[in-house]
């Protein structure tokens, strides 16, 4: 029976894939035709399994968004390489739990060897940890986590023992265009939004270094900070100066964590790598797999230049947690979660297919059709480029906020592609983002004609 349950999932997915291109991007029904389709009173009896699989597919189908394909530019998404899908799938059915070595040997080492491999790619620290989590958010909150530890410990506390109600005051610093997500994990360490000193940043969304520095000086000596700088805005792809910003910080005994969700990844193109120049300086970096490298939801990765702040703020103890004699990697050790699915095989998968220039290549082809798409709707009157197209994130005003607004609901509705709205410097804005493997000239070059389709006729 199983298999036959299987050879229908694949029959169904693989003819998904093989017409997301063709897909109207975006989903067309609403959540109540989705709950009259999908809903219904709780089974009693069995269903044949295969039929479930089916009507999955068919009811849910209207409610399914195209984010896969090749012309969804929304919300820094990625797609999924198909050697990373067929790893995934494997993954699935190898059905392992990551969170000890005894649990899967072959896990575990895997975790070791991309480690090892993403440090070279990014050219960080080889001494630095990796963990493996769902995504930037988790990432953010495991190498602040360190950074909580490390200060603290600095200054004579153990926070993990001795918890944070008595313990000194950390100082957190970070720019004005920080992302939401370093914001969630800061309050889920205990710093609540009113403490976070904010920085301002430049027309860009880069911290500004002068008011970095003298947000610096009213500091005293000894105290507790950690610094969150940013790789890669959320709307205009700018990144923070970060090897000065880590120079200043470093200066007063601060922790410098880097957010790159998807900018980080511009260490991988030569050309494109003085966007993030220094940050082999910082003591921790976040990023996502699932945006930029192109690998199934989810897969997120925190690293943490001195491992020991790392373990020590993540790894539980417990009598039944019993290692191997020669265990040397527990993944539990370096994540907020004990059970975990095996999301690192993916990321193996696609490494060992493109390489480095691989990479490279979807990284460099990304931001090169970022420009495209820029240079497409710039040629028409009334349109804006807000940003400088300097990674792969094009901000987009036509004439006004009524008429960009206006604009954003039509290309939606008609679902030639998809793309969002974002305010930047309070200006309505679409964001248009290049993150899929598989983007095409001819998808940016179609897209933006139904984007001034659609401008023209509102």
């Amino acid at each position: 029976m199983h298999r036959s349950v299987l050879e229908t999932a694949h029959a169904i997915a693989t003819k998904y894939l093989d017409e997301v291109a063709q897909r109207h991007v975006g989903g067309s029904a609403s959540p109540i035709e989705l709950v009259e389709a999908l809903g219904g009173s709780l089974p009693v009896g069995a269903t044949d399994p295969m039929e479930v699989l089916q009507q999955l597919a068919i009811k849910a189908d209207p409610g399914i968004v195209a984010s896969a394909g090749p012309r969804y530019f929304g919300f820094v998404t990625g797609g999924a390489v198909p050697v990373t899908v067929g790893a995934d799938w494997l993954g699935s059915a190898w059905d392992q739990n990551s969170c000890l070595y005894v649990m899967s040997p072959a896990i575990a080492v895997i975790e070791d060897i991309v480690s090892t491999w993403l440090l070279e790619l990014l050219d960080l620290p080889r001494h630095a940890s990796v963990g493996f989590v769902t995504g930037c958010h988790m990432a953010n909150f495991t190498c602040l986590a360190a950074a909580r530890h490390e200060v603290l410990r600095r200054a004579g506390w153990n926070v993990e023992a001795q918890g944070l109600q008595r313990a000194p005051r950390v100082r957190v610093l970070a720019g004005g265009e920080v992302h939401i997500s370093a914001v969630g994990a800061l309050r889920y360490l205990g710093f609540g939004t009113e403490e976070i000193e904010i920085i301002p940043a430049d027309g860009q969304g880069r911290m500004r270094l002068d008011a970095l520095e003298a947000a610096l000086a009213k500091g005293t000596a000894g105290e507790p900070t950690i610094l969150c700088a940013q790789a890669g805005n959320v709307s205009t792809g700018a990144s923070d100066p970060i090897g000065a910003i880590a120079d200043r910080a470093h200066a007063h005994g601060a922790w410098v964590h880097v957010d790159g969700a998807f900018g980080l990844w511009a260490a991988l193109v030569p050309e494109l790598r003085s966007q993030v120049a220094g940050i082999e300086r910082a003591d921790s970096w976040a990023t996502d797999a699932h945006k930029w490298l192109n690998v199934p939801y989810d897969s997120g990765l925190a690293i943490v230049s001195s491992p020991a702040p790392h373990r020590a703020a993540m790894s539980m103890k417990a009598s039944y947690l019993q290692r191997g004699t020669e265990e040397e990697r527990a993944g539990m050790d370096w994540v907020p979660e004990s059970s975990r699915r095996s999301r690192v095989l993916p990321i193996y998968a696609l490494i060992k297919t493109l390489g480095r220039e691989g990479l490279a290549r979807l990284v460099s082809t990304n931001c090169a059709l970022a420009r495209r798409m820029a240079d497409r709707l710039s040629s028409a009157g009334g349109v804006i480029i807000l940003n400088d197209v300097v990674l792969n994130q094009v901000l987009v005003q036509f004439k006004d906020d009524i008429t960009t607004s206006h604009v954003i609901a039509k290309v939606q509705a008609e679902g030639t592609c998809w793309a969002g709205g974002a305010f930047w410097q309070g200006k309505q804005a679409m964001r248009i983002s290049v993150s899929n493997w598989s983007t095409t000239e001819r998808d940016i070059d179609r897209s933006a004609e139904a984007i001034l389709r659609c401008y023209r006729s509102v």
